[in-house]
């Protein structure tokens, strides 16, 4: 009769102390994984894509959607992060094949520049105090309420350094960690909102504003090292069909 046998850490061994060991394997696995993929090619196989929840509901949705009409035989794991900090660990330990947020400074790896995305104002379209001419400068906006994030989340040091450089703090009305709450409790008249305009759907009924001056967040593709066939296809794709201001918002503020 035999014993199921634990493996169990040495004495005076912490689990903290096996992570550089535990990350070692799985980078040498992902090397075994890589290899294999560039001798098959995109046909089929898994790619595994890390970024923020904020890009995750807002431009992955068309680039999975069209990668998927492309590569159905290819699975897509998906990994998602409050902060941009926390977005650059995971993919430095070897969380996934591609990570899309804000680059980092200073990355070793491959980094495509996607581009800007716009972030806008929402409120509730009965709100007297505002007006849909483009530009409103923040500052106008010192005395409202606003529907802030957690403070885990990239967003709420966005919010919090646009305010900062209009020269005021947020007053909160209420936090949320996704930026598609804090647009439909904006719209719900609790206040006002700061969000990525592609977490808004066409259909979308509360009042858009645009910041005075506008309110950019560069975004990046990046992976640790030269990406094979299946990332590499993706990264094109990404790079050169997926807008990151989506037209139904474009339609909004034509100029």
């Amino acid at each position: 009769m035999w014993a199921e046998k634990r493996l169990m850490p040495a004495p005076g061994l912490m689990p903290s102390m096996l992570l550089p060991a535990a990350r070692a394997t799985l980078a040498a696995s992902r090397r075994a994984v890589t290899a294999a993929r560039r001798a098959t090619g995109v046909a089929s196989g898994e790619l595994q894509i890390a970024t923020l929840y904020s890009v995750s509901c807002g431009i992955l949705p068309t680039a999975l959607g069209l990668w998927r009409s492309r590569y159905p035989d290819v699975r897509i794991t998906l990994f998602e992060h409050p902060h941009a900090e926390q977005l650059a660990e995971a993919m430095a330990a070897g969380q996934a094949d591609i990570a899309i947020g804000p680059a980092p400074q200073s990355w070793e790896g491959t980094v495509r520049l996607l581009g800007a995305e716009e972030i806008f104002l929402v409120t509730h379209l009965d709100d007297p105090r505002t007006s849909p001419a483009a530009g409103v400068p923040l500052a106008d906006l010192a005395e409202r309420e606003w529907i802030h994030y957690t403070p885990d989340s990239g967003l709420a040091d966005l919010l919090d350094e646009a305010c900062a450089r209009a020269g005021f703090q947020p007053r909160v009305a209420v936090r949320t960690q996704q930026a598609p709450f804090a647009a439909n409790f904006a719209a719900a008249g609790l206040g006002i909102a700061l969000v990525p305009g592609n977490v808004l759907p066409p259909e979308f009924h509360g009042m858009l504003l645009r910041p005075g001056p506008p309110l950019l967040r560069t975004l990046a593709a990046y992976t640790r090292g030269e990406p094979d066939p299946i990332t590499h296809a993706f990264l094109d794709m990404l790079t050169t069909e997926v807008p990151l201001t989506p037209p139904h918002i474009r339609d909004r503020f034509p100029d």
